[in-house]
């Protein structure tokens, strides 16, 4: 649940600064998320399809209450515990769990669906459909189901023209399961930095998402939603005509691989990682600090763009970047920052106890190792509230 800091009505100011901040810590820019889901939210209205977060990134109540100030609307969720947390902390119901159905997931699904939630799961075979529809004679509460469309080879899904798709349909049908519709992902975008070229796997991921629900409408089945979506596609899709969702999800926080790709920019990343100087090793031109991997993660996303950012990009305390200083190793609580390969700068001079903060590769595997957001607003150096983040499967 989330903790909100006041400062009492008289005396000294008691909120926690990110100066006084024990270290490593997440810290998120409620200004900048707020202006992300405000972009995204109007591309949405423009194409006339409805926003279905994907909070998989956020895994808070707090973080999605953002997008729905009104009261919860439609999300994605990447995992059961997910589905779970949400609809008990924050009362969703309108749920589309993403990843493909196991089998031995089945009875937890329907258990979330008896709760009153609308549940919609996915799948792409004909063993996960028949599991769900063997399970779901005997339930209380049955579970809609999405088949998975592969609209570029990414990863999982039945491209539009198996004959797989129809057979699958069938066996939910039999089952007494109903079909949600058609779900894709363009997870190929994240390799892209052009914008046509971005434009163009939005186009590929509608044209498979609209095949699909084709021929499912063909051979008498009903398609009600039709549901695609990536962070890059979502923002550079230039026709959304048939769609009637759209998906995604670092898109509130965006990171430095959205802003290699061009989705955003560096000004629009929210999250990233407060860190202490803790050393430095002059003969080697290191910095160290208190982040490594296991407050960074390892992930090194931008390691196949035209920018190499290391495991972070390194900025002073207010967030304002520090020319060529990136995050360059990463042990498991030591970072090693120093100058990128080829700057011409000198390294900046740092002395122990700086407090830095590290802009991350991956939005989401960074959240992923941390307990809680301290949320600041803007370049403030107040903790205004810390919002927990929920974490398993």
């Amino acid at each position: 649940m989330s903790q909100v800091l006041h400062a009492p009505s008289a005396g000294p100011r008691t909120l926690p600064s990110l100066s006084t901040l024990p270290t490593p810590a997440l810290v998120l820019d409620r200004d900048r998320m707020d202006r992300n889901v405000a972009r995204l939210s109007a591309i949405a209205a423009r194409h006339d399809v409805i926003l279905r977060p994907h909070l998989k990134t956020a895994k808070s109540v707090e973080a999605a209450r953002r997008i729905f100030p009104d009261g919860p609307g439609p999300i994605t969720v990447s995992t059961l515990a997910e589905a779970e947390y949400f609809a008990r902390e924050g009362g969703y119901r309108d749920i589309t769990y993403a990843v493909g159905l196991d089998p031995a997931k089945v009875p937890r699904a329907l258990a979330i669906a008896a709760s009153g939630v609308d549940l919609k799961v996915t799948l792409d075979s004909v063993a996960q459909a028949e599991a769900l529809g063997k399970a779901a004679r005997d339930a209380p509460a049955v579970c809609a189901a999405f088949i998975e469309i592969d609209c570029d080879g990414h990863r999982g899904g039945l491209s539009p023209g198996d004959p797989l798709l129809i057979v699958t349909a069938s066996e939910l049908a039999a089952g007494g399961v109903p079909l949600a519709g058609v779900l894709t992902h363009a997870g190929d975008s994240y390799g892209l930095s052009d914008p046509d070229a971005l434009a163009a796997a939005a186009e590929g991921e509608r044209i498979a998402a609209l095949s699909a629900a084709q021929a499912l409408r063909t051979a008498g089945f009903e398609c009600p939603i039709i549901s695609v979506g990536s962070t890059p596609t979502a923002h550079f899709a230039r026709n959304l005509d048939g769609i009637t969702e759209v998906r995604a999800g670092v898109f509130m926080f965006f990171d430095l691989v959205m802003a290699g790709i061009g989705v955003c920019d560096i000004d629009d990343l929210a999250l990233t990682v407060l860190t202490t100087v803790i050393g430095r090793k002059a003969e080697k031109d290191w910095i160290l600090v208190d982040a490594g991997w296991m407050a960074l993660s390892r992930d090194r996303g931008t390691a196949r763009q035209d920018v190499d950012q290391g495991y972070g990009l390194v900025c002073d305390l207010h967030g304002r970047v520090i020319p060529d200083l990136i995050v360059d190793q990463a042990n498991q609580e030591h970072g090693i920052v120093t100058m990128r390969a080829g700057s011409a700068r000198a390294l900046p001079d740092l002395p122990i106890g700086t407090r830095l903060r590290i802009l991350p590769n991956h939005a989401c595997a960074t959240g992923a190792q941390h307990d809680a957001y301290r949320v600041v607003e803007g370049d403030g150096d107040m903790v205004i509230a810390t919002w927990s983040r929920m974490r398993g499967w």
